[in-house]
């Protein structure tokens, strides 16, 4: 053969092996991949081509499907009360993507997971269209419209709203304000992709997820936390006695003194119970510097700090990590003792926090699906309650739960109070920014609830005033935070 068209011949073949080489690269180890990749236009349409199945709360469904108009995609997303559940179900949009629960469930909600493989096989024996799973959540609807519409009624309140089932860890509201419609961007049209930038550039963030993704300084709600440390290292072995902190309190290795809202003659050398009663921050300033960083930080982490919360068993469920820093040096120690300084939460933990303590000091799971179901309706997969830590001695939380239900009864938690539930309290007013006299603060508010039959409710309730039409002398997690806790533990507890 000519030596120039062997040449030829064997780079052409040469050409020809490399194409059967990727052929088969592409086919068997990049199938899966690519053939769930968002960019590849045949899984939208694949998730689209039918009504995708139910997101349920309360056993009614919150979602559904209509048919598109003019697309490849025949069917686009709906919901039900939008804005109340937005912050649990997310979005399904053609043309932005999804979140949240949308996301996670995408398979069962379009039928294509694994799961369902035999339902399809089936369906397609048979004749039937394709059919789709559902996903029932652990939403109590009337203390989600509780948490969404106290928030909403706050005109102009940026916040959140958390409640949990402190023996369980479900989650029983998870509200955000404001919020947004996911219907209104659920298609791929142009108003609609322009919807979704106008919602994303607002300055108040309705496309925000405050419970779970944004974070913030506790302000006096973590004080329980510390009280709980200060029992549990026996720091404080008598919640009645004197502490021995004077009011105002020098920061250790500071020349900067730090007072009480209820006043240096009810603070000073206040014990441990009435503090939490009047909030006063000299005895948890000083119970924190006592402690140390170490073992304040040992007890955050126990109840969750410096860790996602992360639901492994689902994956329903994420928050972005509360943080207690390391290497605190002692006046940022002792600042910690009184939720301020470098520490920053987010309203699902200050939640878990009050859940805990409630439960005897067993942090649970939160978790916010229940169940997975197919199209038959039976159980593909059952979420069962999972034990975290124990945050705490029974002991110590039984002490804490004293001190938060006098604060309830007696101090300044009382606008939280329902005739014939135990309720314990606090508050909190978060300073921010490096000149507070600048910026208005943040209100808080955690509480718990009990009633005769066993039956138990934890809420942690953030404000953001910056919105506002509100003098600063009347931000306060008590003024702004107490009734709505109050109302989510009464659609809990009063059937």
């Amino acid at each position: 053969m000519n030596p120039t068209l062997r040449k030829v011949a064997i780079f052409c073949g040469l050409l020809t092996l490399a194409l059967l080489l990727r052929a088969n690269w592409l086919q068997f180890m990049q199938a899966e991949k690519l053939a769930t990749d968002e960019r590849n236009k045949r899984v939208q349409i694949e998730q689209f081509s039918a009504p995708r199945g139910d997101i349920v709360v309360g056993g009614k469904a919150v979602t559904g499907s209509t048919e598109a108009d003019g697309s490849d995609l025949k069917y686009k997303r709906t919901y039900v009360d939008g804005p109340m559940y937005a912050p649990v179900t997310g979005y399904a949009s053609q043309a932005q993507g999804m979140s949240l629960l949308e996301k996670t469930y995408d398979g069962i909600l379009s039928g294509q997971d694994d799961s369902l493989a035999f339902q399809r096989f089936t369906d397609m024996v048979s004749g039937k269209g394709p059919r789709t799973g559902s996903v029932v959540t652990t939403i109590d609807p009337k203390a989600q419209k509780a948490a969404y519409e106290g928030l909403t009624d706050l005109e102009g309140a940026r916040g959140a709203v958390v409640a949990l089932e402190p023996a369980t860890g479900k989650v029983l509201a998870l509200a955000s304000a404001p919020s947004y419609d996911p219907s209104v961007f659920a298609g791929n049209t142009f108003k609609e992709s322009d919807r979704f930038v106008a919602l994303d550039k607002k300055k108040s963030k309705p496309l925000a997820n405050r419970p779970l993704r944004e974070t913030f300084p506790p302000g006096s709600t973590f004080k329980i936390l510390t009280a709980a440390a200060a029992v549990e290292h026996g720091v404080v072995t008598d919640v009645d006695a004197s502490s021995g902190a004077p009011s105002p309190y020098q920061l250790p290795l500071s020349t900067n003194k730090i007072g009480s809202q209820a006043g240096d003659a009810v603070c000073g050398n206040a014990s441990l119970k009435t503090a939490m009663q009047y909030s006063c921050n000299n005895v948890f300033l000083d119970v924190a510097n006592k402690l140390g960083q170490e073992k304040m930080r040992e007890t955050a982490e126990k109840f969750g700090f410096n860790e996602d919360v992360y639901s492994e068993d689902n994956g329903d469920l994420r928050a972005v990590q509360s943080l207690y820093p390391e290497d605190l040096d002692k006046p940022g120690t002792a600042l910690t003792g009184m939720g301020q300084g470098s520490l920053t939460t987010t309203p699902m933990q200050m939640a878990m926090i009050t859940a805990a303590l409630a439960n005897d000091g067993k942090l649970m799971q939160p978790y916010i699906v229940d169940e997975v179901r197919g199209p038959d309706l039976s159980t593909l997969k059952k979420t069962e309650p999972r034990e975290m830590s124990q945050a705490v001695s029974p002991e110590t939380a039984k002490k804490v739960q004293e001190m938060m239900e006098f604060t309830a009864k007696e101090g300044s938690a009382q606008r939280a109070q329902i005739d014939g539930i135990t309720v314990g309290g606090k508050t909190g007013t978060a300073q921010r920014g490096v000149d507070v006299a600048d910026e208005v603060p943040y209100g808080w508010f955690v509480s718990y609830g009990k009633n005769s039959d066993g039956a138990s409710v934890a809420v942690a309730v953030f404000i953001d005033p910056t919105d506002m039409d509100i003098s600063r002398a009347d931000i306060s997690g008590g003024r702004l935070g107490a009734p709505l806790a109050r109302s989510v533990m009464q659609a809990v507890l009063q059937k």
